[in-house]
């Protein structure tokens, strides 16, 4: 085992390298990060009054500082961002949300003595009361794909009010001299939209929004310099390294009757993808400022795309391409469908992650045994009599009961549903604590999914067969010591909250004092 260590400490220097959910988490998507899929939600709507909806939110461009002018954070109008419903359990997608951006400019200018007025180089001028000048507007549309996701049952999103195809994104929350009151100028831009063979409108919004996810990167980052084990240190001992970020969030609530096959079918499974155009070509000569007259937006710029849709982000449960793929995987993992997934089974049942921590922990982090077929369950098929389906294919993905009720914000348990399972591996709920309402049942907000994986990683459903026992016969819970709660978000649609300003105002705007790591 010594001889092995320093190969197995740089293993583990590589494997960790982005316990954030998904923000950077694979070469090739840490270049892109306007398609890196960031965290994927998605839960039984707790909101009052909301029951018998589900929330999808899909989160994209990691680690926004809220001071990144004068470009900030649009999407990337040439890219495809989708979110995957299978409702049979066969790993192949039923239903698919797809969302595409324009971005237009405005050309805002400004006399300044020359023969003609010329642009100005921000992205704004002075507000009319609460709603932003913009030079750069974006602007999305929403299509319904049933069946294939490429396939040409395609029917679009409309707007509830006035039948439209076409939404605004607000800007991004430059700062409070520009929009005075972000919190109601973007509030404007939820809609109530209408689903194409649903009876019932749904809700949607897309922009900026503050991270919610909670993780401490620098200690992860650092050959996990901290101690995971929360009988030594407080679950909620640290910061979040990412409390002074944004991201971008593409939500919607759709009511669960249009999501699921039938009543008799409660369980859906889902995971959000972006692709961008297989061929790309540089124009040494980009084209000015596209106009109401101008070129097409999706052409402006030095990029040309073309060719088939190639799939270069996947999310479904949080972590898995984090902590459980290899990081020579990592890249195919984000190309793969879960219809495919065999082809990574063997990082599941035979994981490195609790190998590597027993190197940097010794006995503190005992191997499990494998196969690990209690990961197969959390990943893979879902967790039996809670939201495994009946013959589900063995694919990744974020599944969900449908049928079984939301818990309010109050009352949420941020473990989620792993105080359902008693010391010995059995499922009860009427356990003290139990929440079969969270993560792995879906994932809502306030689940701290990261002290969640690892403590199951190391064995947390695995019962008596869990070595990281306590000599009392309880759990071992493992933790990074950042606190993830439903008190950190909102309790209305979209439950994240308002992101934080480029202009300093209390905490807006600056940079973390005491960051984490």
């Amino acid at each position: 085992m010594r001889k092995a260590i320093p190969l197995a400490l740089a293993a583990v220097a590589a494997s960790l390298t982005a316990q954030a959910s998904s923000h950077r988490e694979a070469p090739f998507i840490a270049q892109n990060p306007s398609v890196d899929g960031t965290d994927f939600y998605m839960f039984n709507s707790y909101e009052a009054g909301r029951s018998g909806f589900v929330t999808l939110i899909a989160n994209y461009n990691p680690l926004q500082d809220s001071y990144g002018g004068p470009n900030y954070f649009a999407l990337n109008p040439q890219a495809l961002y989708e979110i995957h419903i299978d409702n049979n359990a066969d790993a192949v997608e039923d239903l698919t949300f797809q969302f595409r951006f324009t971005n237009t400019f405005n050309k805002l200018a400004v006399p300044t003595g020359a023969a003609s007025n010329l642009s100005i180089p921000l992205i704004n001028l002075p507000p009319t009361g609460n709603v932003p000048t913009l030079n750069r507007s974006e602007t999305y549309t929403v299509s319904l794909v049933r069946g294939p996701r490429r396939g040409a049952n395609v029917q679009p999103v409309t707007n509830a009010t006035g039948g439209g195809t076409t939404f605004t994104k607000p800007v991004d929350n430059i700062g409070s001299k520009s929009i005075p009151d972000y919190a109601a100028y973007a509030n404007q831009y939820i809609y109530t939209v209408n689903i194409p063979s649903c009876a019932t409108p749904g809700r949607m919004f897309v922009g900026q929004r503050k991270e919610g996810f909670a993780v401490n990167l620098g200690e992860v980052f650092d050959l996990v310099n901290l101690v995971p084990l929360a009988s030594v240190t407080p679950r909620d001992s640290k910061g979040s390294a990412t409390a002074y970020k944004n991201v971008t969030t593409l939500a919607l609530e759709v009511p669960t009757s249009c999501l699921t096959a039938s009543t008799a079918q409660p369980i859906i499974g889902a995971w959000t993808t972006s692709s961008l155009r297989q061929a790309r070509v540089l124009n040494p000569a980009p084209q000015g400022p596209v106009t109401a007259t101008g070129p097409s937006p999706r052409t402006f710029g030095p990029e040309v795309s073309g060719g088939a849709w190639t799939q270069v982000s996947r999310l479904g449960s949080p972590l898995v391409n984090e902590v459980v793929i290899g990081i020579d995987d990592k890249d195919k993992f984000n190309a793969s469908e879960p219809k495919n997934d065999g082809q990574f089974a063997a990082y599941v049942t035979n994981p490195t992650l609790p190998v590597l921590l027993n190197v940097l922990f010794g006995a503190a982090a005992n191997v499990p045994p494998v196969p690990r077929n209690d990961i197969v369950a959390a990943f893979l098929t879902g967790v039996a009599n809670v939201n495994q389906p009946a013959g589900v294919v063995a694919s990744e993905m974020l599944r969900l009961n449908t049928a079984i009720a939301a818990t309010p914000a109050a009352a949420q348990v941020n473990v989620g549903a792993a105080l359902c399972f008693t010391p010995t591996g059995e499922l009860v709920l009427t356990n003290p604590g139990c929440d079969p309402a969270g993560f792995p049942n879906g994932r809502r907000p306030g689940d701290d999914v990261v002290d969640i994986e690892l403590s199951v990683v190391e064995g947390f459903l695995l019962g008596t067969a869990n070595p990281n026992r306590t000599p009392e016969g309880a759990y071992q819970v493992y933790t990074d010591g950042a606190l993830q709660d439903a008190s950190q978000f909102d309790v209305t649609f979209p439950y994240l909250k308002t992101p934080l300003g480029g202009a300093p105002n209390g905490s807006n705007g600056v940079i973390n004092p005491s960051p984490a790591g």
